[in-house]
């Protein structure tokens, strides 16, 4: 059985130097009249928590010549690429129509061969084991994957060593990466609520069939929370560690991207505001003084804003 908590200590040290430390504020006006803690990992190196995956993945092991290979709603790919580029490694990344504009020029920009293909996010993922199988390069995989999983994992072992004060915490869930790091480190220490947009609810299907099962995706969130099916490390760790799973609307997710602007001056992406929605629109109901905090984890809006 993996020590997940070693291993996440592990990649902390390893990613450190090429990774940002997010800041965190408390907030009033959030959904509540009393304070809520955010970590604002939108301002990570392109734009979300997806480096430290990334980084973590090569870092730990040795990349063929043949590079690296990795699909992506839009923030893996760039983070593929971005860590790619850093540290000498070709990538060539596959991303579906649906990532938008400002993803795709996001990444070309870093400089890594794109591919856009026709469908969603399961479309471009066949893609790239199509093109792992014919040149030997290392897939990268957004979320079920141990080191993404580890590295994602560093972002919640970042933010209790800045002292999080917190019973629980709101995550935003697509593939199921982000969460599981937090649950694979907090093992049970705090509660953990699963939030997923509902036009895309890869991971209450899966709670509900007791297994993983495609579900069809869309709405304002797909590019970035457009998984068709949950990642079996996910929910696994999600079956003995999880909370509560909650669902929220397209206009709740868009409400909240509007107050992040309004009260913090923060401009993050549809799905980056998906967490602060279930609490800002009821979905999600704090106990009398329970200690809330949201993790907003992406900032690649589209269309650019400058």
């Amino acid at each position: 059985m993996m020590d997940w908590q070693a291993e996440i200590e592990a990649a902390q040290a390893r990613i450190s130097p090429y990774v940002r430390r997010t800041p965190v504020m408390e907030v009033a006006g959030l959904g509540r009249s009393d304070a809520v803690t955010v970590k604002l990992e939108q301002t990570q190196l392109t734009g979300s928590f997806k480096v430290r995956g990334a980084f973590n993945t090569l870092l730990s092991q040795p990349v063929p010549a043949a590079g690296l290979v990795a699909a992506s709603g839009g923030n893996h790919g760039a983070a593929v690429a971005h860590a790619g580029a850093r540290l000498g490694h070709r990538a060539r990344i596959f991303v579906p129509e649906m990532a938008g504009p400002t993803k795709i020029g996001l990444i070309e920009r870093l400089g890594a061969d794109l591919t856009v293909v026709s469908g969603a996010y399961a479309n471009a993922l066949e893609a790239a084991r199509t093109y792992e199988a014919e040149t030997g390069a290392m897939q990268i995989h957004a979320y079920d994957a141990p080191g993404t999983v580890i590295g994602q994992g560093t972002c919640m072992a970042e933010w209790e060593d800045q002292r999080l004060d917190a019973d629980t915490v709101l995550i935003a869930v697509g593939g199921g990466g982000l969460i599981a790091g937090a649950l694979a480190w907090l093992q049970g220490r705090r509660k953990v609520v699963a939030v997923e947009p509902e036009q895309a609810p890869t991971l209450n299907a899966a709670l509900a069939a007791g297994a993983p099962v495609d579900v069809e995706v869309s709405g304002v969130a797909a590019n970035a929370l457009g998984a068709r099916r949950i990642g079996n490390i996910c929910l696994g760790l999600v079956q003995n560690h999880l909370g509560q799973s909650v669902l929220v609307s397209d206009d709740a997710i868009t409400a909240a991207q509007q107050a992040l602007w309004r009260e913090l001056r923060q401009l993050v992406e549809p799905a980056g505001a998906a967490a602060l929605a279930a609490l800002m629109s009821g979905a999600y109901v704090p106990e009398p003084g329970e200690k809330v905090a949201v993790l907003i984890c992406g900032g690649n809006i589209a269309p650019e804003p400058f």
